[in-house]
């Protein structure tokens, strides 16, 4: 006697829509560019020196590459400094941010969540991907569900077979 045993996906069946943010990781090298080399003892900053390295620098390095600005010294950095960097970086870079590469990882996760089209999860029951390969910072997950509570039905986390509830719409 055969006995055919259908094999169903209750995940499938569920209407749960899972959405993983790593998909929305921007590819490219992260570079932090410290401006602690360029000051003179570690402590100050000699506009003509600075000026002069800016000029002859290889900005091409830096093609196509998320940077971030930042300075790690103990030192008074003039706004001016990291405007010439920002000048010098802009044409080549992908992008350029102020700050370290933490900030850097949720500014670009910021900019690619403001692309997301929300309107495809409007009374959806969203899980939002916990663990994965890629390092997703917190921000995103606090970003995708401050924007998801406006539009869905409810937000979970972790994975469609074992989910933390977040949010439930009351109907």
């Amino acid at each position: 006697m055969d006995i055919q045993e259908n094999i169903v996906n209750k995940v499938a069946q569920s209407g749960l829509v899972s959405f993983d943010l790593a998909e929305l990781y921007p590819q490219g090298e992260r570079v932090l560019y410290d401006i602690k080399d360029n000051l003179f003892h570690g402590l100050i900053l000699r506009e003509k020196d600075f000026r002069e390295f800016v000029r002859e620098h290889n900005w091409d390095q830096y093609a196509g590459k998320h940077i971030a600005i930042t300075c790690t010294a103990d030192a008074i950095v003039p706004t001016w400094a990291y405007m010439l960097l920002a000048n010098r970086l802009a044409p080549v870079a992908k992008t350029v941010v102020f700050g370290d590469l933490k900030l850097l990882e949720t500014i670009l996760f910021e900019r690619e969540l403001e692309k997301l089209d929300i309107e495809k999860y409007r009374d959806q029951r969203v899980v939002i991907k916990g663990c994965g390969e890629i390092a997703v910072p917190e921000s995103a997950f606090i970003d995708l569900t401050v924007k998801l509570t406006n539009v869905s039905k409810s937000i979970m986390y972790g994975e469609p077979c074992s989910t933390v509830p977040i949010y439930k719409r009351k109907d």
